[in-house]
């Protein structure tokens, strides 16, 4: 921190103890925490008794300062004796075992981080056998201060921990900067998206300004209505357009994709929805100035101009004014829905339903304007063809979900089988109709299996709605409904659905099985497979199996170079979150988006937030498959690698992943998946890593949090001693807080991979800081969305 920084901290802290401190202008214990709005009080308690240098039960102004003055303004050894004192809790002078443990336990359950007791006694030894140098069962200051100096990082962020911790959240002033729209960089990055709204509003103003001379003889409100309402026979047809999910998802495989900013096709829908509500209140507010205009020089009044028929307006019947009307009350109404407070409020529906009513405003509008039908009979046309062929590709053969998994953070986990003619691109996705759901509700979602996977469809649906929850809901109820009077004949025929499709499964992996019930009456799976992996199905299907720190690669382990692989075992239990089933279903699709970028590019970054990584669990198997196929073994030794796999069909020759998630249960989603990608590249790579993953959890402490170091030194040892995370089990080290994406998109830069392409999907809040810094780097920026 700046020392203007500090002495506007240090005002703030001033201002904030005297609105708690009351008349007596000392706060106590529990005044402390409050202020802190602390989760685990060991920390408060401890730095409350450091603050509180009299040992009078409460802190003066004075106190405070004085202690916050050191950790700003003192130096790395002040600093460092306050950490220690905080670890050294009975004051001893030095740090035994079940300290270290204490502080460790209070720091796990302020980062929301859930491990068992094993594996807390393991971090615990870990970082206190490499602190005590001199094994004499306790750490001095001496000691830990030269444990610290081995993490350059941790010692960096030291310098500033104290202050971050009780920093205000508005304490940074905004820094006078350039607006992004006017740089350089934005214009580069999005100069198809911007030479097309130059067009569109070109050939807005051009159709305006045709239409208003072509009626002048009717006076100004007349040209204003007229031109306006030009204007809107051109986007109501045009917003139609850009919805041809089919035509869209045929042109992002032609060149035109080069030209036309096709991925982009929402926002640009959105922007047509709103000039369509602008041109349709100024077109109405003219008519209205306009007929005010003639009720003074004719036998009807105002009203009769605007709610009947009887001034004969309009081609058919003059219905033109009372269609007006109620064309713009379901305009607005649909605006309104549309809104993003309206579909991320869990309301889903609400928009869905409101904007099925596009298709009462296209036959309004053939009623209301005599040239609307002009302009509308070809898109028209094509959009009922694709309606057709969609309710055709729907309908055609038996969906069925066959498997479901409930996974944490209430995400559903479905598994469909996967009909032979439905062919589809890594990213793409479907609507999905489930009847015992809702008869007639459509709803997308990625597809997050791979195109190589034959057998089945994955999807993973994030319950956030009414229909999703319904979704979770109904497999969670599923098997825990009341006494059914044919529980024996309904259990058998069960038991016999899902050994069969336990075969399939097997058959789907080249592997042999066997099924059985354990005491508990769980089915056990014991798989056998013949080339030391489990298949996509299979591994997510025993994911449930792994234990806390204990991953499938360790079970399966890699296969022997240049030998034929050994028979693999592995066993699982499927309980009540994991089971078979036979649920109709229909899908409509695949569509197209914009993370079929991804193999024309170079140096690709993936970037999911929570289950925004559903597009990429599918891209990454698939990189995974051709990544597979280019493998080489000597034929001499036991050597293999991967030959540089740039191609005509890929690209690639570098991917980061980063998925950033906000607590520990969520990684489980895709840790089977992972682990697996790992497990591919465990040999060496001419080019170094092709595939570099990043693990962010955004709920636990962050490296410039004094009440984090201890722990996160002691992840890493054990991350370094065991060759595992111990919050996922991957071999991917977890990094706590959120990404600086500066210093990271700095790393991607000098790689030099070649030309980088950010794809990313999850919240748009997080997509704006993600989009402004590739402008800044130069980056090519993707957002998955639907």
């Amino acid at each position: 921190m700046s020392l203007d920084e500090d002495n506007r901290w240090l005002e703030w802290v001033t201002k904030q103890f005297e609105s708690i401190a009351g008349d007596d202008k000392e706060i106590d214990l529990d005044e402390f925490k409050t202020a802190l709005k602390v989760k685990e009080s060991f920390f408060a308690e401890r730095f409350f008794a450091l603050f509180d240098s009299d040992g009078s039960s409460s802190i003066s102004l004075d106190e405070l300062l004085k202690a916050l003055n050191l950790l700003i303004h003192g130096n790395e050894t002040d600093k460092l004796k306050f950490l220690f004192q905080v670890y050294d809790v009975d004051g001893s002078g030095s740090i035994d075992p079940d300290e270290l443990r204490t502080v460790l336990k209070s720091c796990l359950r302020e980062s929301a981080i859930s491990l068992p007791e094993e594996k807390l006694d393991n971090l615990t030894l870990a970082l206190f056998e490499s602190a005590d140098k001199d094994n004499s069962g306790s750490i001095t200051f001496e000691e830990l201060k030269a444990e610290l100096e081995t993490f350059p990082e941790v010692m960096e962020n030291l310098t500033i921990s104290a202050a971050n911790w009780l920093k205000p959240p508005d304490l940074d002033q905004k820094k006078h900067q350039t607006p992004r729209y006017l740089t350089r960089s934005y214009w580069h990055n999005n100069s198809r998206k911007l030479l097309f709204l130059c067009g569109y509003t070109c050939l807005n103003v051009l159709l305006f300004v045709v239409a208003m001379l072509r009626h002048s003889y009717g006076g100004g409100w007349f040209m204003v209505a007229k031109g306006c309402g030009q204007c809107l026979n051109f986007n109501c047809t045009f917003i139609m357009v850009l919805m041809l999910r089919r035509c869209l998802t045929w042109l992002r495989a032609t060149w035109v994709v080069r030209l036309l900013p096709l991925d982009q096709n929402i926002l640009l829908h959105q922007i047509v929805g709103y000039a369509i509500l602008l041109f349709t209140l100024v077109h109405t507010a003219a008519h209205v100035f306009n007929f005010v205009w003639l009720s003074e020089s004719s036998e009807y009044t105002l009203w009769e101009y605007l709610l009947t028929t009887r001034p004969g307006i309009g081609w058919v019947k003059g219905t033109a004014s009372v269609t007006g009307v109620v064309l713009q009350l379901i305009i607005c109404l649909m605006v309104l829905c549309s809104s993003t407070f309206v579909r991320r409020s869990g309301h889903f529906e609400v928009f869905y339903w409101s904007h099925l009513s596009y298709v009462l405003v296209w036959a309004l509008l053939i009623i209301h304007c005599a040239n609307f039908w002009k302009w509308f009979v070809v898109p028209g046309l094509i959009f009922l063809l694709e309606k057709i062929v969609g309710v055709a590709v729907s309908r055609m053969g038996g969906l069925y979900i066959v498997e479901v998994n409930l996974l944490p953070s209430k995400v559903t986990h479905l598994v469909i089988r996967r009909p032979q003619f439905f062919h589809f691109k890594p990213g793409d996705y479907v609507y999905i109709n489930i009847p015992v759901i809702a008869k007639y509700e459509w709803h997308p979602f990625t597809i997050s299996s791979a195109p190589e996977q034959s057998d089945s469809l994955w999807l993973h649906v994030r319950s956030m709605g009414q229909w999703t929850n319904r979704l979770y809901e109904y497999f969670r109820q599923l098997e825990s409904d009341g006494v059914c009077p044919k529980k024996l004949a309904i259990s058998l025929r069960k038991r016999r659905q899902m050994t069969k499709t336990q075969e399939e499964l097997f058959s789907s992996a080249d592997g042999i099985g066997a099924v059985a019930s354990n005491e508990d009456g769980a089915v056990e799976l014991t798989m056998y497979h013949q080339n030391g992996f489990l298949s996509d199905v299979a591994l997510a299907s025993v994911s449930g199996a792994q234990g806390p720190g204990e991953p499938l690669s360790d079970k399966l382990g890699p296969a022997e170079r240049g030998e034929a692989p050994p028979l693999k075992e592995i066993s699982a239990k499927f309980g009540e979150n994991h089971r078979f089933c036979n649920i109709k279903c229909y899908v409509d699709g695949p569509f197209g988006t914009p993370t079929r970028q991804i193999f024309a590019s170079e140096h690709a970054v993936l970037i999911g937030a929570g289950i925004g990584i559903t597009p990429f669990a599918s891209i990454l198997q698939s990189i995974m498959y051709r990544y597979r196929r280019r493998k080489q073994n000597c034929p001499n030794c036991s050597y293999s690698w991967c030959e540089n796999i740039k191609d005509s069909d890929m690209k690639l020759r570098k991917v980061d992943f980063i998925w950033i998630n906000r607590d520990q249960k969520s990684f489980e989603w895709f840790v089977s998946l992972l682990t697996k990608l790992e497990m591919d590249q465990a040999d060496e790579e001419p080019e170094g890593r092709f595939l570099e993953m990043h693990m962010y959890m955004t709920s636990a402490l962050s490296k410039n949090d004094m009440k984090a170091i201890g722990l996160q030194m002691a992840l890493d040892l054990l991350a370094k001693k065991e060759k595992r995370d111990s919050i996922t089990g991957l071999r991917t080290r977890t990094q706590p807080g959120r990404p600086e994406w500066g210093k990271v998109f700095q790393k991607v830069s000098e790689e030099n991979k070649g030309k980088v392409h950010v794809f990313y999907c999850g919240a748009p809040a997080l997509a704006k800081v993600i989009k402004a810094q590739c402008e800044h780097f130069g980056f090519n920026f993707y957002k998955e969305n639907f």
